[in-house]
């Protein structure tokens, strides 16, 4: 990125580059905001390719999925390069379109891609044969050397959750529950919800302690405002036993 600004002029490529901090720093968090600089930055510099890239993430964290392959397809014919392959894909799942995202998955592309983005465009792939109905083809999408390899790696725990939440759908609880297991055991950052899959499965059920001291609190307090007075029922009752002794 830094050597793409080099072309531009030294106070213009210091304002662009605090804009594409601000994006990459709110994108998770604050998708909303993180979209409002990336605008800025494409108003900025739109021929810097990590400019368009920057901005096609933004778009993508706000479900604009248009807006988001528009900006990722400018990038690529700047770079050439075919990184963006897969969320491109996924952009084509959110518009709506996944036989188009199955065509990508199946492009002479995919075999130019790391690792890391193969595994990526195999989710995409299974997350298309879902929007489609087809379960069974989705699974075996999801079943590869990855999937089975006991080495834990970035992508681990996200192939393993997803491939439990398809066997799920498609009815198989117990190697589903098997599989976020193994996916919990392989979420190391907690960047999916796995844990709380299996808990769900298990027929745990979780408790918020704030909740419940707050559910306490606000018990005390109506009893506060009753006086602290035992209830009507026990009042009359003790008045029916004053009456009784009267009487005597």
């Amino acid at each position: 990125m830094r050597q793409e600004l080099q072309s531009l002029p030294k106070t213009l490529a210091e304002d662009v580059a605090r804009n594409l901090v601000m994006v990459a720093r709110l994108l998770d968090e604050d998708p909303e905001a993180a979209y409002g600089y990336s605008r800025v930055a494409l108003r900025l510099a739109s021929r810097v390719a990590a400019v368009r890239e920057a901005a096609g993430f933004a778009a993508y964290a706000n479900q604009k999925y248009s807006e988001a392959l528009a900006e990722f397809r400018a990038a690529r014919r700047m770079t050439g390069s075919v990184e963006l392959w897969p969320v491109m894909a996924d952009c084509e799942r959110g518009l709506g379109r996944p036989e188009k995202a199955l065509d990508m998955a199946g492009a002479p592309e995919v075999h130019k891609l790391d690792k890391a983005s193969q595994v990526e465009m195999r989710l995409v792939a299974a997350g298309a044969r879902r929007d489609m109905g087809q379960l069974d083809a989705a699974i075996v999408t999801l079943q590869s050397p990855e999937l089975a390899s006991n080495s834990v790696q970035p992508w681990t725990a996200r192939l393993r959750y997803a491939y439990a939440d398809a066997l799920l759908a498609a009815g198989r609880e117990q190697e589903a529950r098997e599989w976020f297991a193994k996916a919990v055991e392989s979420d190391r950052d907690g960047s999916t919800d796995a844990s709380d899959r299996l808990a769900e499965l298990d027929g745990v059920e979780f408790v918020d302690a704030l909740d419940e001291h707050e559910h306490e609190h606000e018990h005390e307090h109506e009893h506060e405002e009753d006086g602290g007075s035992a209830s009507p029922t026990a009042e009359a009752g003790h008045e029916d036993e004053t009456q009784d002794g009267k009487e005597d």
